[in-house]
């Protein structure tokens, strides 16, 4: 956990001033580089993790090209043509922390073991996610296309 968190840190430090945690100027969307990670990303597992309303929690807040499943939220913008919205690293970036977007979102960190707004028990203290899963839900988010 200490390499993967020391990774991202090298990462933000060496992306310049748009990197996660850096100052941001108004307007500007931070990139997150890949994770380390000990596999490739793997598409078909991130949307497994999108819809898994106990894992991902995605579907709690957002609605997407999903039929299969039922009662999507309606709280925060809906995932289709996210990959034609934000570059993979914006993307990466919001699923890491995207409290360092929008100081005031109610989108938990879950690459994060801290901060956030309105975090669960459950979840306090450790990731959401691994760096493995962080990394499957960006590959899976890129291919939704408008």
């Amino acid at each position: 956990m200490r390499r993967v968190a020391l990774a991202i840190g090298l990462a933000a430090l060496l992306a310049g001033p748009t990197a996660i945690g850096a100052p941001m100027e108004k307007g500007v969307v931070p990139e997150a580089a890949p994770l380390a990670t000990s596999r490739p990303p793997d598409p078909a597992n991130g949307r497994r993790i999108v819809v898994d309303r106990r894992r991902g929690l995605c579907l709690l807040c957002h609605a997407g090209p999903f039929p299969e499943e039922r009662f999507h939220g309606d709280l925060a913008p809906s995932l289709a043509g996210t990959g034609s919205r934000w570059t993979e690293g914006q993307i990466r970036a919001r699923l890491i922390d995207s409290t360092a977007i929008n100081p005031d979102t109610i989108m938990p960190p879950y690459f994060k073991s801290e901060g956030g707004n309105r975090i669960g028990r459950a979840f306090a203290g450790k990731p959401i996610l691994t760096a493995e899963e962080i990394e499957d839900v960006t590959a899976f988010l890129t291919t939704l296309r408008e």
